[in-house]
């Protein structure tokens, strides 16, 4: 027996012993990894909880589907409505919702919640509290969160946050630190069985009000401790829902049982290469501030063969020169792609031909092209030490731009160096990386706020457009949802045109799931959410919700 399959059956022995004998449906998943598991069960615990807390015991009030254009999926809450003036938004929760403890879930723990994240503000892990001036109690069902400036999308950022009973809480005298090891919630899985250090099962809620939906009796953690012991689970079948890095899947996991076998890779994170604008270097600056150059840079980029190569296969390709790709497809502006498409697609003779004809020739005669009034460029990427893809990316990069001409290095400083380079604009060029969001007006504002230039590496290239600008700026005072679609096609069409940043793929959310024990999996066939099992996806808890036992 190999080494895999003896940790993969001793995972199972002890595995099996933990299931309660009431137990049908069991699930078994693996949404983190650590060397043992601590009871902690906090769900303002960003770094110390179990992931296994945020929606599974503490259920949003809306979950907000990112696959489907932000598709409202309501679960606590039945319904919310933006005030005219978006300067308040009131939430309406259902009837008889209750607490795993038999306690009624009314609008006071809401209120109580928000006050209490106020109260101790390391609690608010998504700094929702400096944008509420108050919240209020309408009635038993009913919240009114009012706000300090007028915001279309504050109900992304409410619905973030754990709502958690007064009953329990109020009497913590320091819930930063409190374990909560014995957890009251609201979602479906709230009852913890058995608790050891590698292993711990999560059962039901006995007062879920959607328990008709629920097909799953527990779920069942194992302690697995990196990729490896992932990977091996996996391959030998114990894990139904996973959510990691597997080199060469379809041998090692797919392949060892193609029926039952699956993973689908959803997009997440924007990789790009990111030019300074406002680099040290007037030489490089001349260029980069061209959007020709940029334009000609982006051409010469073989995405494919980075995602191939640098990535295993796994990112998904980014060619949008608007930047939004397949994350944001449902807010995708077609003109975007009549127009500016070919700038964004790797072809080698026509970034040539581009710089060609924008007048970046070999001046001097030493081999590279040099700005139109001679002045020579010479590109230093700077990527950080030890990361290994993105290197890898680099260095496939500059084959193609060397070839075409261009004078480029790479220099790989430590994290910290790196961070501060781009903070500054200290640097020529880089790969950088910008979280997923719900609407691309978040990383559109993350990127392209001139507030933000100088305190974040995600400002990077230190680009910005008064037009850009104002229209992100009427895009959060908007709430017909016709407007705010014709506000964001003409931002993008607006950042295709400039390319202040060159988008090269966006990174895999791992998803790998077994077929022999539940069905009702989301898949590429059927997108119908994202069913990524980690604790940055409120959307697991719908999967959860559809899946059903496979017939004995």
């Amino acid at each position: 027996m190999t080494k895999i399959s003896l940790f993969a059956a001793a995972s199972a022995a002890v595995l099996a012993m933990a299931v309660p004998a009431s137990a049908q449906n069991v699930l078994t998943l693996a949404s983190e990894q650590t060397t043992t598991f601590v009871r902690n069960f906090n769900p303002f615990g960003q770094t110390s909880a179990r992931y296994t807390t945020l929606d599974f015991m503490y259920e949003p009030l809306v979950v907000f589907n990112r696959l489907q254009g932000n598709t409202p999926h309501f679960r606590l809450a039945e319904s919310y409505e933006l005030a005219d003036d978006l300067k308040s938004i009131t939430f309406v929760l259902r009837e008889n919702l209750m607490w795993s403890d038999g306690e009624a879930l009314t609008a006071d723990d809401v209120v109580f919640t928000y006050d209490y994240i106020k109260k101790f503000p390391a609690l608010d892990f998504i700094s929702v509290s400096a944008q509420l001036e108050s919240v209020e109690k309408v009635d038993e069902r009913t919240v009114r969160f009012n706000l300090l400036t007028p915001n279309s999308l504050i109900a992304n950022t409410i619905v973030g946050m754990p709502i958690v009973p007064q009953h329990i809480w109020e009497g913590i005298e320091d819930p930063v630190t409190f374990a909560n090891e014995n957890p009251v919630g609201s979602g479906p899985m709230t009852e913890i069985t058995r608790f050891t250090p590698q292993v711990y099962e999560q059962c039901r809620n006995p007062h879920y009000w959607d328990a008709e939906n629920l097909a799953v009796d527990c779920l069942r953690m194992p302690q697995l401790a990196d990729n490896p012991q992932v990977l091996a689970a996996l391959a030998e079948g114990t894990l139904d829902w996973a959510t990691s890095f597997i080199p060469d899947i379809d041998n090692t996991f797919v392949a060892k049982d193609p029926e039952h076998h699956k993973y689908w890779f959803t997009p997440s994170s924007l990789v790009s290469f990111q030019v300074s604008m406002i680099t040290p270097d007037e030489n490089n600056r001349k260029a980069f501030t061209d959007v020709n150059f940029r334009r000609a840079l982006s051409m010469l980029i073989d995405r494919q063969t980075i995602v191939d190569i640098a990535g295993y296969g796994y990112p998904l390709v980014n060619d949008d020169p608007a930047a939004l790709g397949q994350l944001y497809a449902a807010f995708a502006n077609p003109e975007v792609k009549a127009q500016f498409g070919q700038y964004g697609s790797f072809d080698f003779d026509a970034g040539v031909a581009l710089l060609d004809e924008a007048g970046y020739v070999d001046a001097n005669g030493d081999g590279f092209r040099d700005n139109p009034d001679g002045t020579p460029i010479a590109i230093d990427i700077m990527v950080p030490n030890g990361w290994t893809d993105w290197i890898d990316a680099v260095q496939i990069s500059m084959e193609s731009l060397t070839e075409a001409g261009i004078n480029v290095k790479m220099s790989t400083p430590e994290a910290a160096v790196w961070t501060a380079g781009l903070i500054a604009g200290d640097y020529s060029m880089t790969l950088n990386a910008l979280a997923s969001a719900a609407n691309p007006y978040f990383p559109y504002i993350r990127s392209f706020n001139p507030d933000d230039f100088g305190k974040s590496r995600f400002t990077a290239p230190h680009w910005s457009n008064e037009e850009v600008s104002a229209l992100l700026k009427q895009y959060t005072q908007v709430k017909d949802p016709a407007e705010q679609k014709a506000l964001m096609d003409k931002l993008q069409m607006i950042v295709a045109e400039a390319m202040p940043i060159i988008p090269v793929y966006n990174s895999p959310s791992f998803y790998e799931y077994n077929t022999s024990r539940f069905t009702g999996w989301a898949d590429a066939e059927n997108p119908k959410f994202s069913p990524v099992v980690s604790n940055a996806n409120p959307a697991r808890l719908l999967q959860l919700l559809d899946l059903e036992p496979v017939a004995k």
